[in-house]
């Protein structure tokens, strides 16, 4: 019978839900502890992204028997990016515009208070802040998908450097091997 090829889009898939459920509890700890959105601990939520970028490429590679070549190891990477990046995207629309849009409003206010600060005039503020306000929701799912796929892209291709182990002339594959020492 012969061995199928691992689906690095099940790997990513799969990997990319459990970041999604973990990104939303991270988020709802965030708001109940009432964390600054502009706090330096907001910086924890990549920590998650990381680790299972790198594990859903491990997988991938413990699939193929242990040796993986970079382009390899990359692909379940990129499709973790793609697939979480989409998934969150679409929670952030549904948690801004929905959930808790007061999130969306403490957003506007500070970012009425920089655009303060750096000397626009209360019409152009105002005007910001109405396009914000009115289309907010969207703005952050687009920046999320976007940001969330170029920064899996680097670790993407980070770890798969880190992963890549290609075989050898050395290597013998696991099917080939004989139980008898006289072959």
């Amino acid at each position: 019978m012969e061995k199928s090829a691992p689906n690095p889009t099940a790997i990513a898939t799969k990997w990319a839900l459990i970041y999604v459920v973990v990104s939303i509890v991270i988020t709802y700890g965030f708001q109940l502890l009432n964390i600054d959105q502009n706090s330096s601990v907001k910086y924890i939520g990549y920590l998650p992204f990381i680790a299972f970028c790198f594990l859903a490429q491990k997988e991938y590679k413990d699939q193929l028997g242990g040796f993986i070549t970079f382009g390899q190891a990359f692909n379940p990477g990129f499709r973790y990016s793609l697939f979480g990046g989409l998934l969150l995207a679409i929670f952030i629309y549904i948690y801004l515009g929905i959930l808790s849009p007061e999130m969306l409003t403490k957003a506007m206010e500070q970012q009425q208070t920089a655009m303060a600060d750096k000397g626009m005039s209360q019409e152009q503020i105002d005007k910001a802040l109405e396009m914000g306000t009115k289309y907010g929701a969207i703005f952050g799912a687009i920046a999320t998908a976007i940001s969330t796929l170029v920064f899996g892209c680097i670790v993407a291709l980070v770890s798969a450097a880190i992963l890549k182990k290609e075989r050898t002339a050395f290597d013998i594959p696991d099917e080939q091997v004989t139980s008898d020492p006289t072959v």
